[in-house]
């Protein structure tokens, strides 16, 4: 006799916790949990080792929670129709459960493979929400009360029990996907991923550190503790975005029940601003779901030609290894090569200095920057390199001055030395701008600039002059401002300012990289 089964297709949603089509799954009948490793996934320009091993982990802990339930995740290598026509032989499968994904072109066309098959086979497909993306969205009016509506629903409870499947081998889940992704991610330190780091990092982030969120996320050096690094569990779904926000709510709502003190204010201050940025997550999502194209091409059509053909590959190399001569740029790159992860203010530091001082096309820096991220998002990073570079058209120009940028947000230079150790022994007086060290003093601190160190590949305040000289003449095209406000019209963000003003998002407070 063959088997009914409810396929429950995992993808990044790595937990049996608030996971509505496993939930709805169970209650109709013997359930067949399935992740598919799949090759061409890990081949793309915006895959990488570190972002595997996150997930490995995250299979790792799925596959024993699923265990616990009855049956384990079953895993298989391939195409995804090729696996589904395997399963089949063998069992009836009586429908399909999956969350929706906005992911990037190749996620999107395997979709629509995986529909067309299934809709040849007779097969239902039944497709969850889990962000606040909606799905063939007309309008952004309202858009801001469905998020809320869904993020204030329910959690959904995870199964009692599934039926176990007789005879079933699990399959085992692979070291890496492809070979390449096994030499690429050598001696690349990874934030540890699986649902119960990700608990724990939820609890010590709501019950320790988020007091100093609001004042510690924008240095590198105080935000690896203040910010919450919950964004690669978000983005591979270890944690649900509904979660994060009924725990924030919860401790939220404990504090102000407390006695009033300083220490209370800066707790519910930085838990507010954590917040705010928890809807931005699915603000940029919404963005590429609802225009694929952003992932390829300018948002403001009036940019394209704007630096395509001025691409300077030398200077493209001298930014992905921290080699620009410019110390917290650099730094910051060391650190994101080196650990997987940057805080907010540094990657718009990083992107601006990359797309305005050396005039880099964000579609040749873009998939570099996804790579090294762990919590790579492809909604959110396209979105966010397209506003960083100016190219969305409804952004002011955010020009990072990256020698101001330095001397505020790391003034002793503890963050530079640590990741520059060739600039150890330079001064604080010289520690931002080592090119202007005088020679005797770069010989006796060992740090000889275009030797030791690089000199600086550009004149920052020149090249930021050029930048807004050529963006300025955009800025009043009337054609160009006549797309700027369609685009602000179909993507622009909803949300009311204190003073009843909807308001145009600004770039510096749009962090959702937590």
């Amino acid at each position: 006799m063959v088997t009914r089964v409810q396929l429950v297709w995992f993808k990044r949603d790595l937990r049996i916790q608030d996971h509505a089509p496993l939930t709805e799954a169970a209650r109709r009948g013997p359930v067949l949990p399935l992740y598919v490793v799949e090759p061409d996934l890990w081949r793309q320009a915006d895959a990488s080792g570190r972002q595997w091993q996150f997930v490995r982990m995250g299979l790792d802990d799925l596959r024993a929670a699923l265990a616990s339930l009855g049956q384990p995740l079953v895993v298989r290598h391939g195409d995804i129709c090729a696996v589904l026509d395997a399963l089949r032989q063998r069992y009836t499968i009586s429908s399909v459960h999956s969350h929706q994904e906005t992911g990037n072109g190749w996620t999107y066309a395997r979709d629509q493979r995986v529909r067309a098959y299934l809709r040849a086979a007779g097969i239902p497909w039944v497709e969850y929400r889990q962000h606040g993306v909606v799905r063939a969205l007309r309008s952004r009016d309202g858009w801001v009360r469905q998020w809320e509506t869904l993020m204030g629903a329910a959690r959904c409870p995870a199964p009692q029990a599934i039926t176990p499947l007789p005879r079933l081998d699990a399959g085992s889940i692979p070291e890496w996907p492809t070979p390449e992704l096994a030499t690429e991610a050598c001696g690349v330190l990874v934030q540890p991923g699986g649902r119960r780091m990700a608990q724990a990092v939820l609890d010590g982030f709501l019950g320790r550190r988020a007091e100093d969120y609001s004042a510690g996320i924008s240095s590198p050096g105080s935000a690896w503790l203040a910010s919450s690094r919950l964004s690669p569990h978000l983005a591979h779904g270890t944690l649900s975005l509904r979660e994060v926000v009924h725990a924030t709510r919860t401790r939220r709502a404990a504090l102000k029940e407390q006695a009033r003190t300083p220490a209370r204010g800066q707790w519910l201050r930085s838990l507010k601003r954590f917040e705010e940025r928890l809807h931005w997550h699915c603000h940029f999502m919404q963005k590429l779901e609802s225009e694929p194209r952003f992932e390829h091409q300018n948002m403001q059509r009036a940019c394209d030609g704007l630096r395509e053909s001025e691409f300077d590959a030398a200077l493209f190399a001298a930014w992905c290894r921290g080699a620009t001569g410019f110390p917290l740029v650099d730094a910051c790159m060391r650190q994101l090569n080196a650990r997987g992860w940057l805080n907010f203010r540094m990657r718009a530091m990083v992107v601006s200095f990359a797309s305005y001082h050396l005039w880099l096309d964000w579609k040749r820096t873009a998939p570099f920057l996804a790579r090294q991220f762990t919590d790579y998002e492809a909604g959110i990073h396209y979105c966010q390199m397209q506003m960083q570079s100016g190219t969305t058209g409804i952004n002011t120009l955010r020009i990072y001055n990256p020698v101001k940028q330095s001397q505020e947000q790391d003034p002793a230079g503890a963050f530079i030395r640590h990741w520059l150790p060739e600039l150890a022994q330079v001064p604080d007086r010289w520690i931002h701008e080592p090119w202007c060290m005088p020679t005797p003093l770069q010989r006796a601190t060992g740090c000889r600039i275009g030797h030791d160190y690089p000199d600086r590949v550009v004149d920052h305040k020149q090249a930021a002059r050029h930048a807004r000289e050529r963006f300025r003449a955009i800025r009043r095209d009337p054609a160009a401002n006549r797309e700027a406000d369609a685009i602000q019209q179909a993507h622009g963000s909803r949300r009311r300012s204190s003073g009843g003003r909807r308001r145009t998002p600004r770039d510096h407070r749009q962090g959702t990289l937590f």
